[in-house]
């Protein structure tokens, strides 16, 4: 009896966890192979990323990081290398701005690891020399974010007050 007592408790407690982690797509383009390998290795490194939310059901969420990292000697491109790392959340009696931290920054960070392992695995075997991408701190950039947000916003209500004010003759 105590069990299903506390079931419809347990039902209102805030909950964040992951239900599944995947690869959802992995590229690796060689487009100046084998020219390329002829070259001095001096390569300039790109590296972008996004993440983006999509909302599945009432309670769960896909996450979709993307990685591309591209690769150029000179104006030539050694590599372009894309991961598309996702995973489906559970979150559940979270307020909206903790559930946009939660799957914009946390979530990020989680599938982070495993996208970099992807990226390292794909130009190892196009026989490219190691490429280790560094840890990214998806927390910290959300927070800065929402903190250039903040300010913006107060920026543009006090230029918005400046400029509704009428000049006295």
């Amino acid at each position: 009896m105590s069990d299903n007592a506390q079931q419809p408790q347990q039902n209102n407690q805030p909950a964040f966890d992951i239900i599944r982690l995947y690869a959802k797509d992995c590229s690796l383009e060689t487009p100046n192979v084998p020219t390329i390998f002829t070259k001095e290795w001096k390569p300039e490194i790109k590296v972008d990323f996004d993440a983006k939310p999509n909302k599945l059901n009432e309670d769960s969420y896909e996450v979709d990081l993307r990685v591309t990292v591209t690769c150029k000697l000179g104006e030539e491109v050694a590599f372009i290398c894309e991961v598309h790392q996702a995973g489906i959340f559970l979150v559940r009696n979270i307020d909206d701005a903790t559930k946009d931290f939660l799957l914009s920054g946390v979530a990020p960070n989680i599938l982070f690891p495993y996208a970099r392992e992807h990226i390292s695995s794909l130009v190892n075997r196009g026989t490219f020399p190691p490429l280790n991408l560094q840890p990214i701190n998806f927390e910290a950039m959300y927070r800065a974010q929402q903190a250039q947000k903040a300010q913006q916003a107060q920026s543009d209500v006090a230029n918005g007050a400046a400029s509704n004010e009428a000049p006295q003759a």
